[in-house]
């Protein structure tokens, strides 16, 4: 590890974020894991997906070996400004349809699909009991 390290903005991390170019923020420092991409034992798309953010519980969710933590070294290149990295975004849910509590169109179609049916073998019998020879 270098004695002065470089101080990255987060904006400038953010824009590391594909298979030739992949950057990582884990525990407040920066990783460039672009060589590591091809040899990352769950595939590219695990560290794809913790790019553009501080990926340190990504990281520590998965429980890494202490092998794991060592090779980070020769990935390391600075630290991230902490002013920099935005806060947890707050969840926001998806839009949905209000609540309709008598479903008017859905019942109506519940029923047609009961009574359809029933009208065709109730229309079938009467059919056949007025075609038929004594």
């Amino acid at each position: 590890m270098a004695s002065d390290p470089k101080v990255h903005h987060f904006e400038e991390v953010e824009k590391h974020n594909t298979t030739k170019d992949c950057w990582l923020i884990i525990s407040g420092k920066v990783y460039d894991v672009t060589a590591f991409m091809d040899d990352h034992p769950g595939g590219d798309e695990v560290l794809l997906s913790a790019t553009g953010k501080d990926a340190t519980n990504d990281f520590e969710d998965v429980g890494h070996s202490d092998s794991a933590r060592e090779m980070m070294d020769k990935y390391y290149i600075g630290d991230i400004d902490a002013s920099t990295v935005p806060t947890k975004r707050t969840y926001i849910p998806p839009q949905q349809a209000p609540y309709n509590p008598d479903k008017t169109p859905e019942f109506l179609i519940k029923i047609l699909q009961f009574l359809v049916p029933l009208l065709i073998l109730g229309l079938a019998f009467a059919v056949r009991s007025f075609t038929k020879k004594e």
